[in-house]
């Protein structure tokens, strides 16, 4: 009987580790990354083989050679950067602090202000830059004897055109209001400012030492999606006569196709290049309070000191009472 009775196992330990599952392979993940790689990279080297190869000469990099010294190149990619510059600042100037006075104001205006960044969405672009145009031709009519004339005149200036920054910030109000939104949502952003506040620090202390540096990615990733826009716009500065960086491409592919699909191809790789500024930009080393607790203030260590759990006061013990014990 003892031989046929069946072997007790030990309890299994509160403590042990249990061993980890072995993952089977999934072909499906490799299948559609190579199919999303080849559907990205056929057409960049495609393009490529189209501008280095010419029939009846072989291999030739005269498309590239050739681009620093075309005319209007450096100008026009000078011009599409600053303005790129100027729209992101503005941009960021304008939606930032809207933002974080929704999140502590009332929450029924974060509808309001989303709709009204949305709307250059539902606007089309052509309608917009109709617009614009219109009021540039009915402006020096109507006020050539006032001061604003020199104002319509200033913003058309073609080394610098103050109307395209306004048009272009109205083009990304949306995707810098989804980058900051979803930054901001991550962040508690009444209590950070509460504990700031009782530190004795002042609001516009508060915006730039404690809730900016939480939204290092946010910031990074609006300033991204908005220089690629300010790069690839071609709509409203054609409609009003400017040539930046897209419009002198569009401008040079009637005489010079290699040369124009050359200059594509580099102005994708100059972005790609800002994309891993920006991200570096929006990446930063985490702070940590000594002892190994975390900061509740994230990176800034501004409010961390408010609310940042401390050590047990020994003062603090119970009291006994006699007659409870």
């Amino acid at each position: 009987m003892a031989a046929l009775t069946p072997l007790s196992t030990p309890p299994a330990s509160p403590d042990a580790v249990p061993a980890p599952a072995r993952r089977r392979p999934r072909y499906w993940r490799g299948a559609v990354l190579t199919v999303a790689g080849l559907y990205f990279l056929t057409p960049l080297v495609s393009s490529f083989v189209f501008t280095v190869h010419v029939p009846g000469q072989g291999l030739t990099f005269a498309a590239y050679s050739g681009i620093l010294s075309a005319e209007g190149f450096t100008e026009s990619l000078f011009l599409s950067l600053s303005l790129a510059a100027a729209t992101i600042a503005l941009a960021l100037l304008l939606v930032v602090p809207a933002l974080i006075a929704v999140r502590l104001g009332p929450p029924r205006l974060r509808a309001v202000v989303e709709i009204v960044c949305m709307l250059p969405l539902v606007v089309p672009p052509i309608a917009l830059v109709t617009g614009i145009a219109t009021v540039l031709r009915w402006g020096p009519d109507h006020f050539s004897r006032t001061p604003l004339y020199q104002t319509f005149l200033a913003v058309q200036n073609e080394s610098f055109p103050v109307v395209l920054v306004l048009a272009y910030t109205v083009l990304a109000l949306p995707f810098v209001h989804r980058s900051l939104d979803a930054g901001l949502r991550a962040v508690d952003v009444p209590t950070l400012v509460e504990a700031a506040r009782n530190c004795g620090a002042g609001r516009l202390y508060v915006i730039l030492r404690v809730i900016l540096p939480n939204l290092r990615s946010s910031l990074a990733g609006a300033s991204f999606l908005t220089l690629a826009l300010v790069l690839g716009e071609y709509t409203v500065a054609s409609l009003l006569g400017f040539r930046p960086f897209a419009v002198w491409i569009v401008s040079v592919s009637g005489a010079e196709a290699r040369m124009s699909v050359a200059v594509s191809l580099l102005s994708l790789l100059i972005t790609w290049a800002l994309l891993l500024v920006l991200s570096r930009a929006g990446t930063g080393p985490s702070t940590a309070v000594p002892g190994g607790a975390p900061s509740a203030a994230g990176p800034t260590g501004s409010a961390g000191s408010a609310v940042s759990p401390s050590a047990p006061d020994p003062a603090a013990a119970p009291i006994s009472v006699p007659g409870k014990e």
